[in-house]
C-alpha cells in the first residue's frame, strides 16, 4: 500500500490534500466548540433557559385585549399541544426527528463541501428540529465568508447538548414555544390566538396545517396576506402527513377540501381593542415595574418577563363604546365638514396650515436646510403621489401632496369616552380619541379643555351645602359684573320678567341664574367644593367658571361626577386591579379608592340627582328619551363652550356613569353652530348608542335595569314648588327680585315648623 503511495505522485499529493482538509475542519470545528467565533451556551445555560414572552392584558371577562413584547411570544407546555399538530409539525420538518440524535450528519457535511468549497450559499436545508431549535434560540451572527458554517456547526454542538438534556417531547416543546410565524410573532400560542382567536390547544387539524405551513416562509405563506399560497402550503403538509401515516387517503382529501376561516386578532399597539387605554397602561405599568424586583433583586421588564396584567376594563363594554363613537363621529364629521363648505379653516386658514406643518417631520427636515416658512410649505405641496389616508371606516389611497395630507388630518374632530363603575371608579371603556394610528393625543389622560355646563352641578350643589334651598327663584335677566362680563342664555326668548327655581335652571342650561347662584353661594365655596368632589384642576375665581370656563381634565370631571351615584364619595378612576408573573405569582395589586369622608349631604346628593334626572326628562338632555327610546333612570349634564368649541354629556346611572368630550384638537376650530356643537348634538348621541347596546345585551341588565332610588320625603317636600313665576309690578319698578329670592328661601325654611304645627306642607 505505501509502495504504491511512493510511486504515485497523485495519489501520495490527494491523500495530502484530503488530509490537510480533514486536518483543517477537525481544527475549524474545535475552534468553534472552543469559543473562538463567540461563546456557545454551556450546558447549564441551556437548563436555565429563559426566552422573552409577552405581556399580556386581560380584561375583567377574562379576555386578552393586548400584549407587550419584542417578540410576540406565550409558552404552552406539552400537554397543551394537540397530537396532530405534533405530527404535521414532524411530517412536515423533520421526518426522522424520534430516530436520530439530533444532526443530520449528511446535511451538515454536505452544507460543509458546496458552502465552503463549492461557494454554493444555496445549499443549506436539511435541518432537523432540534437544529432550528437551536437556531431559534439563539439567532445567528455574521462572521463574513465563513458565516453559514459558522453558524451550522455552532447549531450542531448547540443541538447534541439539546439532546442530552431533554427528551424528544420537551424539545418538540421548546420548538413550537420558540418558532417564528408571520407578523412577527414567536411561538404557536401566540399565533393560535393571533390567526384563529383560540388556545393552541383547541386548534383544529386545518388550522394546525395553516400555522406549520407558514413556517417554511412566513412571509409567503402568511393566510392573512397571501390566502391561496397559505391553502396550497397547507394542503402540501397534508400529503406530508399521509406519506409519513399521520393520515390515511381519505382523511387527507377531506382535509384538503376546507376552507381557511381565519378569525384574526391584532396585538400590535395600533390596532385591536382599545390602543389608548393600552397605552396608558403600558406607560402606567413600566413605572410600576420600577418599584418591584424579582428574586434575584432585578427590575420585571414589560416586554420580555411575560407578565399578566389584569384590568378593570370590560372587553365587551369597551367594544360597544368603540362603536358607538365611531358610528357617531363619522356622521358628526360628514355634518361639521359640510356645514363649512370650501371656506372651511384648513383650507383657507394659512396660521392653522402652517402650524399643522410645523409639527410634521418633513416641515422640520426642511427647516434645517434653512429655508423659510412659505418655502416650506410651497416644497409641501410639490411631488403629489398615491397616499394611504384615514377616514371612518376604511383608509382610502389618495393621490395628494404632503400638503394636502396636512389639511386632511386637520380638518377631523375627535372625541374622548370613559365610562367608569361610579361606586369603585373601575374602568369599564376607554376611548381616548377616532383612531390611536393616526391621532396618538389621548383626550382621557393628556387632554384639559373647558368644560361648559358640565361644571353647573358643582355650583348647584355648593349652593344647595350652603343653605340654598332648590325652590329659591332667580331672576333670568342678565347682569353685569365688575370685571364687566355679561353672560347671557344661548338662543333663548324668555320673559326677562321670569324666575326660575334651581331645579328648572340646572336642567335647562340657564347660564345667567347659574351665576347668580355662582355668586350667591360665593365663588371659593364653590371652589372648595369642587375640589372637596375630585377637581385637581386650576379654578381661577371669576364669576366666568360657573358656565366652564376652566379647562378641567376629563378623568377628574369623571371623578368629580362618581359621588352622585355613591352616597356623596367620590371614586377615582383606576383600572389595573393586579400584576402577575407568568406563573400567575402576585406581584401588586390595586384596591378602589374611594373618599372615606362624603362631599356633601346625602340630602344635597338626592336633589342634585332629582335636578339632573330632570336635564334628561324636561331639559337640555331629552333627546335621550325622545330620539333614542331610552327608558333607564338616567341622571346627565350637557355641556357647551363659548364658540362651540367644546361639545360634553355626562351620562350617569346607578351602576355606570360615562363622560364625553368631543371637539377639534386645535382650539381654534370650532363647530360653524350651534346646533351641530352643542353638546345634546355633538357628545350626548355617543352615550346613546352606547347604552342602548349595553341594554340590549342580557349580561348587563344588572346595569340597564338599576334604579336610583326614590327620594327621602325631606326631598320631595324641599322640592315640591312651580319651576317658575313671574314678576309683578312692584318687583319690576324697584328691582326686587333678589328679596323675593331671599322670601322664598325663608319660606322654605320654615316648612318644617309648619308641618309640624298642622300637620302638612305650606306652599310656596
Amino acid at each position: 500500500m505505501f509502495q504504491r503511495i511512493k510511486k504515485s505522485p497523485k495519489l501520495k499529493w490527494s491523500l495530502v490534500v484530503l488530509g490537510s482538509i480533514f486536518t483543517v475542519f477537525i481544527l475549524f470545528y474545535f475552534s468553534i466548540y472552543f469559543g473562538v467565533f463567540g461563546k456557545i451556551p454551556s450546558t447549564q445555560d441551556l437548563k436555565d433557559l429563559k426566552q422573552n414572552q409577552a405581556t399580556q392584558v386581560l380584561s375583567s371577562d377574562g379576555d386578552l385585549i393586548g400584549k407587550y413584547y419584542i417578540f410576540d411570544r406565550q409558552p404552552v407546555t406539552s400537554n397543551q399541544i394537540p397530537k396532530h399538530l405534533i405530527n404535521a409539525l414532524v411530517a412536515t420538518e423533520d421526518a426522522r426527528f424520534y430516530e436520530h440524535n439530533g444532526i443530520d450528519s449528511r446535511s451538515l457535511l454536505r452544507v460543509f463541501f458546496k458552502s465552503l468549497m463549492l461557494q454554493d450559499r444555496s445549499s443549506g436545508g436539511g435541518s432537523t428540529i432540534t437544529l432550528q431549535l437551536a437556531k431559534n434560540l439563539y439567532g445567528r451572527k455574521d462572521y463574513g465568508y465563513f458565516g453559514i458554517v459558522v453558524n451550522k456547526f455552532q447549531e450542531s454542538i448547540i443541538a447534541q447538548r439539546l439532546e442530552e438534556i431533554y427528551d424528544k417531547e420537551e424539545i418538540l416543546t421548546l420548538y413550537l414555544n420558540t418558532v417564528p410565524f408571520s407578523d412577527n410573532t414567536f411561538g404557536i400560542e401566540s399565533a393560535a390566538m393571533k390567526f384563529f382567536n383560540k388556545s393552541t390547544k383547541n386548534l383544529s387539524l386545518e388550522e394546525s396545517a395553516v400555522l406549520i405551513g407558514m413556517l417554511k416562509a412566513n412571509h409567503s405563506y402568511n393566510p392573512r396576506i397571501f390566502p391561496e399560497k397559505s391553502r396550497f402550503r397547507r394542503d402540501v403538509v397534508f400529503q406530508q402527513m399521509e406519506k409519513y401515516g399521520y393520515l390515511t387517503k381519505t382523511e387527507m382529501q377531506v382535509a384538503k377540501q376546507s376552507d381557511i376561516q381565519l378569525d384574526y386578532q391584532y396585538y400590535s399597539h395600533d390596532q385591536g381593542l382599545a390602543p389608548y387605554f393600552r397605552e396608558q397602561l403600558r406607560k402606567d405599568v413600566t413605572s410600576i415595574l420600577d418599584t418591584l424586583k424579582n428574586n434575584k433583586g432585578e427590575s420585571f421588564n414589560i416586554y420580555r418577563d411575560g407578565l399578566i396584567i389584569h384590568t378593570t376594563l370590560n372587553s365587551k363594554i369597551q367594544e360597544y363604546a368603540e362603536a358607538s363613537v365611531n358610528s357617531h363621529m363619522s356622521k358628526l364629521q360628514e355634518a361639521h365638514e359640510r356645514s363649512y363648505g370650501a371656506r372651511a379653516p384648513w383650507f383657507t386658514n394659512k396660521e392653522l396650515i402652517l402650524d399643522a406643518a410645523k409639527r410634521t417631520s418633513a416641515y422640520k427636515k426642511l427647516n434645517k436646510q434653512g429655508l423659510s416658512d412659505t418655502e416650506i410649505l410651497a416644497e409641501l405641496d410639490k411631488d403629489s403621489s398615491e397616499r394611504e389616508l384615514f377616514n371612518y371606516g376604511k383608509k382610502e389611497l389618495v393621490k395628494g401632496t404632503t400638503l394636502d395630507s396636512i389639511k386632511h388630518y386637520l380638518k377631523f374632530l375627535n372625541t374622548g369616552f370613559l365610562a367608569v363603575e361610579p361606586s369603585t371608579g373601575a374602568v369599564k371603556a376607554w376611548v381616548g380619541g377616532v383612531d390611536f394610528e393616526n391621532f396618538k393625543y389621548d383626550h382621557i389622560s393628556q387632554s384639559k379643555r373647558q368644560v361648559g355646563s358640565t361644571f353647573k352641578p358643582f355650583v348647584y350643589t355648593a349652593a344647595l351645602e350652603n343653605g340654598i334651598v332648590p325652590c329659591s327663584y332667580f331672576s333670568i335677566r342678565e347682569v353685569t359684573y365688575n370685571d364687566g362680563w355679561t353672560p347671557s342664555n344661548s338662543g333663548s326668548a324668555d320673559d326677562p320678567d321670569m324666575n326660575y327655581n334651581m331645579k328648572y335652571a340646572l336642567s335647562n342650561s340657564i347660564n345667567t341664574i347659574a351665576v347668580k347662584v355662582l355668586m350667591e353661594t360665593g365663588i371659593n365655596n364653590v371652589i372648595s367644593q369642587a375640589k372637596k368632589m375630585g377637581i385637581e384642576s386650576n379654578l381661577p375665581p371669576v364669576p366666568s367658571i360657573a358656565l366652564g370656563t376652566a379647562e378641567i381634565s376629563l378623568k377628574e370631571m369623571t371623578m368629580a361626577y362618581t359621588g352622585f351615584a355613591n352616597s356623596g364619595r367620590s371614586s377615582k378612576p383606576y383600572y389595573i386591579s393586579r400584576i402577575e408573573d407568568g406563573k400567575g405569582n402576585l406581584l401588586a395589586e390595586f384596591k378602589p379608592q374611594v373618599q372615606n369622608k362624603a362631599a356633601y349631604s346625602e340630602t344635597t346628593r338626592e336633589i342634585m340627582i332629582e335636578m339632573m334626572k330632570a336635564t334628561v326628562n324636561e331639559g337640555t338632555a331629552t333627546r335621550l328619551r325622545s330620539t333614542y327610546g331610552l327608558q333607564n333612570d338616567i341622571a346627565g349634564k350637557t355641556g357647551t363652550t363659548q364658540s362651540n368649541k367644546d361639545g360634553w354629556f355626562v351620562g350617569l346611572t346607578p351602576k355606570l356613569l360615562a363622560v364625553t368630550w368631543v371637539g377639534s384638537d386645535d382650539h381654534r376650530i370650532g363647530f360653524r353652530n350651534t346646533g351641530i356643537g352643542q353638546g345634546a348634538n355633538s357628545a350626548l348621541p355617543i352615550f346613546a348608542l352606547f347604552l342602548q347596546k349595553i341594554n340590549a345585551d342580557p349580561n348587563f341588565s344588572e346595569i340597564s335595569n338599576a334604579r336610583f332610588g326614590n327620594p327621602s320625603a325631606q326631598v320631595v317636600s324641599l322640592m315640591d314648588c312651580e319651576a317658575s313665576e313671574k314678576d309683578g309690578f312692584f318687583d319690576k319698578l324697584f328691582g326686587k327680585s333678589d328679596q323675593k329670592r331671599e322670601r322664598k328661601k325663608d319660606d322654605n325654611e320654615k316648612k318644617g315648623f309648619f308641618n309640624k304645627l298642622f300637620g302638612k306642607k305650606k306652599k310656596n
